[in-house]
């Protein structure tokens, strides 16, 4: 008979050699699907109203877990759970890397996705059974923060570090970078024309790169009337969507579906009608600045699957200059002989001479992610060997025989929860105290990736590992520390309206980089690293208000319950989050999500909780 409590049994190992390792690999798909996914399509092309509405409905194997969960008990053992949904994973992320490069990659990925969501769900309700099988009680105390630490490890690992490696990639893979400077002169000609460009030579070295034709765009500060702006825009608009460098959004609007056409389409009118961003009306003959074409070209065919990807940024200079058409522009074999377009305009209040540098970045995007994916499946198939022979083998993780008795008791367990008086109350609660951060969860990325012309802010994919992905992930494992440690001394109803303020208040910080756009990383991450912290404070209160209205009989299964509201209270404000911030424009959009702290502070007027819960109790 194996001895349970004893490290050196046979079937029993040291809780340190496994409890890291596997809440690490509960972590890694769950940011993979929440966030990593979320930056991935947004470096693919994909709106922001696409991200949020599809990327929110992967939510829902975390928020229906619980109807599932019976199968876990009845069917194998916890173990063998984990070992094989450690596989699937694998198996799911392998999917995703070999999607990634073909042409219809949006909705295969997401099949996968939806594969690696349901893996995922699975494999945590095995991990935690577990966790309470392999352990004895003193040894599910000690490691409680020890499984934290290496889940908030596995956000960190997904927000950043893969982050920053896709980054790496996406420039790695690429071409060599280009530089075109824009200068404004008020002696250079009020004429506008098209850029000459020359045939493409053969390379003597065989190797393909970009050509810049002019190598200088050359601004006139003598103003032009908008009729003509609109004209030279439309031209080369036109030109970039009909060569396939720029995607075609009214082809996209033309294929809605009857729920587009029939609800979503007339709301984002009327909301564009009465919230959108209010453009003043221009009189054709209005003056406004003059612009300069500039045209890059490949310089050899690339491979029949192969696609560049290249992304214009501000670089250095004077900012009264700006790129106004071209930020992102696609090349492939089908479009490599002609030539891409970008406009640039001047400031009409720009009268001496003047300069600035533009960068442009290429990378075979598609590449560089299917890549990073990989070394995703390297990982969960160590995983699933690793914990194959290090996983303890508990007496008590047996396959379960009396099947029909287990099902009308998980019934029941399920029925007691709804039964209770203030079952009202509890579901608001658990519904409406993270209303506004399930929107700005699925916005800050592409926030922070769009070009400022568009409201963003325009850091690159690394940028956004390092500042959101990183700092902001320590941020809110700090504030996670503090709020329990906090907690543990006062107790939480002493503290849940602060926690309800910090988890809220703090969005300030998305409504003033909305409007200010700083350029200072170290501003940036200040803000994010400000809300961040105060979120994981926050959310200290939510956390220990579901322990708290789990207590009783059925404990696991209602806390069970209470994480599947806590999911669908993300899932539904955040599928629809991108939808509503391409209608109102990213200023308006976080304002909105200071109003949702509204609804979702009133249910904390009326919450009632014992005042000793949460108090770490004195040892006798």
């Amino acid at each position: 008979m194996t001895d349970h409590n004893n490290p050196t049994s046979p079937k029993q190992r040291n809780p340190w050699a496994w409890i890291p390792t596997l809440y690490f690999a509960e972590g890694i798909p769950y940011v993979v699907v929440m966030t990593v996914s979320v930056i991935m399509f947004k470096k693919l092309g994909i709106s922001n109203a696409d991200i949020a509405l599809y990327t929110g409905w992967l939510y829902l194997p975390w928020v229906i877990k619980p109807l599932w969960s019976p199968i876990v008990d009845l069917l194998k053992t916890k173990r063998w759970w984990i070992v094989i949904m450690q596989l699937i994973i694998g198996a799911a992320l392998g999917g995703i890397a070999l999607a990634i490069p073909l042409p219809g990659f949006f909705k295969i990925t997401l099949i996968f996705m939806w594969l690696l969501a349901f893996s995922s769900a699975t494999h945590d309700i095995a991990a935690d059974g577990f966790y309470m099988l392999g352990l004895n009680e003193h040894q599910q105390a000690y490691f409680v923060g020890i499984r934290s630490t290496f889940y908030r490890i596995a956000m960190i690992t997904g927000q950043g570090f893969l982050i920053i490696i896709a980054g790496f990639l996406e420039t790695s893979t690429g071409l060599p970078p280009i530089e075109i400077n824009a200068v404004a002169n008020p002696a250079f000609s009020k004429e506008i024309r098209l850029p000459e460009v020359l045939p493409n030579a053969e390379s003597t070295s065989g190797e393909s790169y970009f050509v810049v034709f002019p190598q200088k765009a050359e601004l006139s500060t003598q103003n032009i009337s908008t009729s003509q702006l609109d004209s030279i825009r439309k031209v080369v608009s036109t030109h970039n969507i009909e060569n396939g460098f720029v995607l075609n959004q009214a082809d996209l609007e033309n294929k809605a579906s009857w729920w587009s056409k029939q609800v979503s389409i007339p709301l984002k009118e009327f909301l564009k009608k009465h919230f959108g961003a209010k453009n003043p009306v221009i009189d054709g003959k209005a003056l406004t600045g003059n612009v300069s074409i500039v045209a890059i070209k490949l310089s050899s065919k690339p491979e029949k699957n192969e696609e560049l990807v290249m992304n214009f940024d501000f670089k250095k200079g004077d900012k009264s200059i700006r790129l106004l058409e071209g930020d992102r522009l696609m090349f492939n074999a089908s479009n490599y002989d002609q030539p891409a377009y970008l406009l640039f305009q001047a400031d009409p209040k720009l009268t001496r001479s003047s300069e600035a540098m533009f960068k442009g970045i290429s990378g075979n995007i598609h590449l560089a992610w299917s890549i990073t994916f990989v070394i995703l499946v390297v990982m969960f198939i160590f995983f699933s060997a690793y914990h194959r022979f290090i996983l303890p083998h508990p007496a008590s993780d047996k396959q379960l025989d009396e099947h029909q008795n287990l099902f009308r008791e998980f019934f029941q367990t399920f029925g007691s929860f709804f039964r209770r008086k203030d079952i009202g109350l509890i579901l608001s609660f658990l519904l409406l105290y993270r209303l506004g951060e399930s929107q700005i969860v699925k916005m800050a990325s592409p926030f922070m990736l769009d070009p400022r012309q568009l409201g963003g802010l325009g850091l690159t994919t690394g940028d956004v590992g390092l500042l959101y992905g990183t700092f902001g992930i320590l941020a809110l494992t700090a504030g996670g520390i503090l709020g329990g440690i906090a907690a543990a001394k006062k107790g939480l109803k002493y503290w849940l309206w602060l926690m309800a303020l910090a988890i809220n208040i703090p969005h300030l910080a998305y409504v003033y980089m909305s409007y200010f756009q700083p350029e200072s990383q170290l501003i940036i991450g200040l803000c994010v690293v400000i809300e961040q912290f105060s979120y994981g404070f926050g959310f200290t209160a939510f956390m220990l208000y579901m322990i708290y209205v789990s207590e009783g009989e059925h404990k696991t299964a209602h806390f069970a319950i209470s994480t599947g509201f806590m999911a669908l209270g993300m899932m539904i404000p955040g599928m629809f989050s991108g939808w509503l911030q391409e209608i109102i424009g990213y200023q308006h959009f976080f304002v909105w999500v200071m109003l949702c702290m509204i609804p979702g502070l009133i249910p904390v007027f009326f919450v009632k909780i014992k005042p000793e819960f949460g108090i770490k109790k004195k040892e006798e």
